[in-house]
């Protein structure tokens, strides 16, 4: 038991020491172009989503003026668009990983 411990204790000086020198290999800025990335990759969907909704939704007003019939079709552009805002959500949250 005694044997056990002072190897888990050796593990654990091991795994400290071996990310504390990754750390102090990498620049100090890289974590911030890292969070920058995130950052950008979900406010550039989402803007993309929010421009898409806001096109299809003009597209929505003209379909129902010109062919009502088709305005349940025409429904399809806004899904996809939140879809790319939730696809946004997706690869942030990965890349943070």
């Amino acid at each position: 038991s005694r044997l056990v411990w002072s190897c888990r204790k050796c593990q654990a000086v091991a795994m400290v020491f071996a990310a504390s020198t990754v750390l102090a290999a990498c620049d100090p800025s890289s974590a911030f172009f890292g969070f920058m990335g995130v950052t950008s990759a979900i406010v550039f969907a989402n803007l993309g989503a929010a421009y898409g909704t806001a096109k299809s939704g003009v597209g929505i007003s003209s379909m129902g003026v010109m062919r009502p019939d088709l305005v349940m079709r025409s429904i399809i552009p806004v899904v996809m668009a939140g879809g790319l805002g939730i696809f946004g959500l997706i690869t942030t949250v990965i890349i943070n990983g």
